[in-house]
């Protein structure tokens, strides 16, 4: 079963800006040396690669149940998280802190015991869907009361 992640106004403002910054720090030089041929292109490809990687990793985000794991994609960033190693769920709001791979501030936290830093936090459109899944296939799962609350 797929589920996409809940994009935030704020966090599509907040990509669009640093593909801005990007803009103008490469394209920038690009029209102040533009006669220069090989410095064009290179600061062009910059540009288009960075700006790229960007777009990919914060738009294709996707959460994957399988059979035996989790798998938790956004761009190049990549978990498969079994679900006998997650032990609970708790909402969260604080996106810039931790291994995210999500783009709104309405997300969950995943907390296993296979996890480099503890938990993973994510942001399925559809969280009520995702926490029943979730539940079905991990049994001892610990969803917080607040989390349960809100669903």
């Amino acid at each position: 079963m797929l589920f996409r992640s809940k994009r935030d106004r704020s966090f599509v403002i907040l990509v669009a800006v640093g593909v801005g910054v990007i803009a103008v720090v490469t394209l920038i030089p690009m029209f102040l040396e533009g006669d220069d041929l090989i410095i064009t292109l290179t600061l062009l490809g910059i540009f288009l690669l960075s700006s790229s990687f960007i777009l990919w990793a914060s738009f294709a985000i996707k959460y994957v149940f399988y059979d035996d794991y989790l798998y938790v994609k956004g761009g190049p960033f990549r978990s498969k998280i079994p679900y006998d190693k997650i032990t609970m769920v708790r909402p969260t709001s604080n996106m810039m802190v931790g291994y995210r791979i999500l783009s709104s501030a309405d997300a969950i936290e995943i907390y296993y015991q296979t996890a480099l830093l503890g938990s993973v936090k994510i942001s399925p459109k559809e969280k009520k869907a995702f926490i029943m899944q979730l539940k079905k296939r991990c049994p001892r799962l610990d969803v917080s009361e607040e989390l349960e609350e809100k669903l």
